[in-house]
């Protein structure tokens, strides 16, 4: 293969050189697979066609996929000192209903073949003829229908590259993999892990790009570093080892794509002990003064929705705040996380929120089980237009999870970079088809457990956004209590 020297490790040299029509990686999270088949691409984009040459068209999840690819694609083009004409970007123009679409093209003149980034709609490789690359296939949402149009291509001496991690057991993936194994299906499938990467000389050439030497220590450090940051999902994100079940609704990397940094997450902590303590109203007045109240007055003068998932002694309460960015889409504010926190405390602090934000559009509150008189509560200050205690069943989730989804699919909703979010939202699971709660929990970055409380705060939020809120004038709030008495806002 006539790549630059030692510019593949020995398992991406081997996916290059394994020439079958149809093959498949099972593969670990930032092993560089897809970098190793960008080069391959080239060379067969750049080729006459008597030399093996065709189009290529990639397939991503997202829009980021697609413009990382096409760029380590110019990348080994420029390295092979091939001719290519410059990045062209366009819109997708085979149907209409697709108009919106952006298309990523790189034109080799000396070949006339080309490189495409397609987006995932089956229909889009309808007449196409040359190789398909489909990366992180397990995240497709019609990889059934999307493989079986690019396995047509095989009929016209095309090619099919199915590059993945695991999305649990049941996925079409798995079942592809499954297929290809045992013989019920032609073609090869590899499988690297995160441990066999490394061993191959993955930490190496981190470390050369980072310009700092090897060790054998650094190496199991910064693989120990790796490990503990994947925590339990380890098994399935690094070796390569599927999620029993049906498969986790929410991708990590469709959480990823949403993140950003500088958003708040505030935790407030107490041991069991608190509850009784004369001084806990005082101490919790103090932390909303001091820590609270700062992020509030930054809060920009835009609407806000509000979810919050309840709980008192084994789970997290969680309040995640939004705040309308425009067109659509939704930003996160900031969010709340208490722990072991009493119910006169948690109301303080609800109250404190809402009656901080600038514009309340509309809340919606876990009303389960010890949930339900603080929801309540909540009701009866700020009005049922603007309040509404759920009752969380699995018919609500049924309804609400899928459109909290699709604002990701969109990179409509923006999260805090956190682990512990993600590691929520992978507590959302299909059952039966229907998305729902995991009844597992994980270790959080505390050290303490949780159970997909702030997936539960964020549904709700979202849907609370998405709601037709309060008209003005159509309620007068009640005012009473502990609240007003004692943590007025100039206090």
């Amino acid at each position: 293969m006539p790549t630059p020297d030692n510019a593949l490790l020995p398992y991406q040299q081997a996916w290059v050189d394994d020439r079958s029509p149809l093959k498949v990686s099972e593969k670990s999270r930032r092993t560089g697979l897809t970098w190793a088949e960008a080069a391959d691409d080239v060379l067969i984009a750049a080729s006459a066609r008597s030399a093996g040459g065709m189009n290529v068209y990639y397939i991503g999840y997202n829009q980021d996929m697609a413009i990382e690819y096409i760029g380590a694609c110019a990348g080994w083009a420029q390295a092979f000192n091939h001719a290519a004409g410059q990045i062209e970007e366009g819109l997708w123009t085979e149907d209409e209903a697709d108009r919106h679409i952006k298309t990523y093209t790189i034109r080799f003149p000396g070949s006339a073949f080309r490189i495409v980034a397609l987006s995932s709609r089956p229909a889009n490789l309808r007449g196409k003829q040359g190789v398909v690359v489909i990366d992180e296939a397990g995240f497709h949402d019609q990889l059934e229908e999307l493989l079986k149009a690019a396995l047509a291509l095989l009929i016209w001496g095309g090619r099919v590259r199915v590059i993945s991690t695991h999305n649990g057991e049941a996925n079409p993936f798995n079942e592809l993999v499954k297929e290809v194994r045992s013989g019920k299906r032609r073609g090869s499938v590899q499988r690297i892990t995160f441990r066999e990467a490394v061993a191959q000389g993955l930490y190496r050439r981190v470390c050369l790009r980072l310009g700092k030497p090897w060790t054998a220590t650094g190496e199991q450090a910064w693989m120990d570093e790796v490990y503990a940051f994947y925590g339990e999902a380890a098994a399935e994100e690094l070796d390569v080892i599927p999620k029993a079940g049906t498969g986790a609704y929410f991708s990590r990397l469709l959480l990823e794509q949403c993140q950003r940094p500088g958003i708040p997450v505030l935790r407030y902590a107490k041991s069991a002990e608190w509850v009784t303590d004369p001084a806990r109203i005082e101490q919790a007045r103090l932390w909303l003064l001091d820590v609270l109240k700062p992020v509030l007055d930054n809060l920009a003068g835009k609407r806000c929705a509000l979810g919050q998932d309840f709980g008192r002694d084994g789970d997290l309460s969680v309040i995640w705040v939004l705040q309308d960015a425009g067109a659509g889409h939704w930003h996160t504010a900031f969010i709340v996380e208490l722990r072991r926190i009493p119910f006169d405390v948690q109301q303080l602090i609800l109250f404190y929120v809402i009656d901080g934000l600038p514009l309340f559009h509309k809340g919606k509150l876990d009303a389960r089980g010890n949930g339900q008189s603080h929801a309540e509560a909540a009701v009866q200050r700020y009005g049922a237009a603007r309040m509404e205690a759920v009752m969380l069943s699995a018919g609500w989730y049924g309804q609400h999870f899928p459109p909290y989804k699709a604002a990701y699919e969109d990179q409509a909703l923006t999260v805090p970079v956190s682990e512990d979010i993600i590691a929520d939202h992978r507590r959302v699971i299909l059952k039966r088809g229907v998305p729902g709660m995991d009844d597992r929990r994980d270790k959080g970055s505390d050290g303490q457990y949780r159970h997909g409380d702030s997936a539960v705060a964020g549904v709700l939020a979202y849907s609370a956004a998405r709601d037709d809120g309060l008209v003005i004038g159509d309620f007068e709030p009640v005012k009473a209590g502990i609240w007003d008495e004692e943590l007025a806002w100039t206090g």
